[in-house]
């Protein structure tokens, strides 16, 4: 079975409703969320939470299904022409923003105009750029056309929409509706209390059918080990284990009579990603030596308990555009060292740490507070880097401090994050070097211009043989060069508490009906 398919159903054992028994409406599920919300409007965000809030406030023209497949949303249909360079597209007519308004082709072409105004202060404005002509064609249809094929041009029409009425000559920086969006999704929000919590309504006007669950209310905990204690005290609905609590510490009758556990390879990756700006790392034989000197198998087994497998590169091991053929350098301290001496790197003084020019080779690994699994993975580099005469100091940083004061600004050496593995295979906005810019999101400062190239050539080609042979030269690029090590893919271990109902695992993972999950009148009254 291919990974990218294996979800597995663990607690087989938990009772299903009766076939008898219809979904009904009612209820709030409780989620923990790790870092801050930082902004409501997607285009501006970096941070997951704030994406996965404002997905359920606003809608696109087109979304994934279970299957990962591109299907209308808000279009009604849509059309690909004269080879991928033209598209049509019919909105629905139904779609109402929650203040009342209806969404129309204008505010698509706001949002499109807000994209590729180099002014607005957004990540994303790439896949926008590479649009060569919008044109509104009618009150609730519009067409694109691109100079040359544009491979994630069907991609690009699945980020969200904006209210032209409420948005425009706003100040996107200082607008009041980062905080109190207007949205056309299933949900809208009830209350952002920054630092503490974030509660979102069912929209009863919603076009594809109003969310069972009246209320999602995300909680603010920057702990895991403190989410974990919440759910086991009934305060949370549904949350993300570690390898740890997945393995040892929710087995038994009693979680198995309360819960259902998931298990499949997640969509994303961990690394650690060096500061090129960093006189130490700009040589890739020292990053080279790095990866030899870390061991990445026991990492996956000292952190997630063998739940994960080792990453080679950015793709989800077992999809089209991984490359099976790239073999991991593998542990040897040994190597590590004969690589180090190369770049000048030795223990010139006998004191056991290497040094260079009288400096010692020390540097600082950054990562966020509140997340176990990074943080143990920090400490095995210190001690593995260490052995080899390497000095590494470890700092934790609240996340939204760690996002705008440090990552976005590249206040770091080392740091230690991960990625989200896209459905498409571009790599335009983490590596292009065009993206190595503040607040961008090739914040190790990574230029390659053989890459630069295959990443364009790779957004316009609509051929998947010849994409799959794109991106696995890119991979091997960045197999050499490692501006990252890539640590490990680990599996997605969600558990949900057994008052939910219509939960349906896919390759998608087991989120994408959730407006159709719902709880028993007899289960809706739970601890506030």
């Amino acid at each position: 079975m291919r990974l990218s398919l294996l979800l597995i159903l663990v607690l087989a054992c938990i009772p299903a409703p009766s076939l008898a028994e219809e979904p009904v409406y009612g209820g709030r599920i409780v989620e923990p969320m790790l870092g801050r919300i930082t902004n409501l409007i997607p285009q501006l965000a970096t941070d997951g939470g704030s994406h996965a809030v404002a997905s359920y406030i606003y809608v696109s023209p087109l979304k994934y299904n279970k299957n990962i497949e591109l299907v209308p949303y808000a279009a009604e249909s849509f059309e690909v022409l004269d080879g991928g360079k033209h598209l049509k597209f019919i909105l629905r007519d139904d779609i109402r923003w929650t203040d009342g308004e209806p969404l129309t082709a204008d505010d698509v072409e706001f949002t499109y105009r807000l994209m590729t105004d180099p002014d607005t202060p957004t990540a994303y404005a790439s896949d926008w750029n590479a649009i060569k002509e919008f044109r509104k064609t009618g009150r609730y249809s519009f067409e694109v056309f691109y100079e040359k094929p544009f491979a994630r041009s069907l991609v690009t029409w699945a980020s969200e929409i904006l209210p032209k009425h409420l948005l425009e000559g706003e100040d996107l920086v200082k607008t009041e509706l980062a905080r109190k969006p207007v949205g056309a999704g299933p949900y809208k929000l009830k209350e952002w209390l920054p630092g503490r919590h974030v509660t979102l309504e069912a929209n009863d006007d919603f076009f594809d059918g109003r969310p069972y669950i009246d209320e999602v209310h995300y909680r603010i905990i920057s702990d895991i080990s403190t989410q974990f204690l919440e759910l086991k005290a009934g305060n949370l609905d549904y949350m993300g284990l570690t390898p740890l609590q997945y393995l040892r510490q929710t087995t038994g009758k009693r979680w198995d009579s309360r819960f259902n556990k998931f298990k499949y390879l997640s969509f994303g990756y961990t690394y650690l990603g060096f500061n090129l700006r960093h006189p130490f790392f700009k040589d890739k034989t020292v990053r080279k030596a790095l990866s030899y000197a870390i061991d990445k198998d026991e990492i996956v087994k000292g952190v997630l308990f063998g739940l994960g497998v080792p990453a080679i590169g950015p793709y989800k091991p077992g999809t089209w555009q991984y490359n099976d053929d790239l073999h991991d350098y593998g542990y040897d301290p040994d190597r590590a060292l004969e690589m180090l001496a190369e770049a000048g790197w030795t223990d010139s003084d006998g004191d056991g740490w290497l040094d260079r020019d009288g400096k010692p080779f020390w540097f600082t690994i950054i990562t966020n507070q509140g997340n176990s699994k990074r943080a143990k993975c920090a400490v095995i580099i210190q001690r593995r880097l260490r052995d080899i005469g390497i000095k590494v100091d470890i700092r934790t940083i609240e996340w939204s401090s760690f996002i705008a004061e440090f990552v976005d600004k590249g206040r770091f050496d080392a740091v230690i994050l991960s990625w989200n593995i896209l459905q498409d295979p571009d790599l335009f906005n983490v590596w292009h070097s065009s993206q190595a810019e503040n607040g961008g999101l090739n914040f190790v400062n990574y230029k390659n211009a053989e890459l630069d190239e295959l990443l364009i050539e790779g957004q316009r080609s609509l051929d998947q043989a010849q994409r799959q042979k794109i991106y696995h030269r890119a991979q091997e690029i960045l197999h050499e060069d490692q501006p990252y090590v890539f640590l490990y893919v680990p599996y997605s271990l969600p558990i949900i508490s057994a008052r939910i109902h219509g939960v349906e695992p896919a390759p998608a993972g087991i989120s994408h009906n959730f407006i159709r999950w719902w709880i028993p009148k007899t289960m809706q009254m739970r601890k506030q």
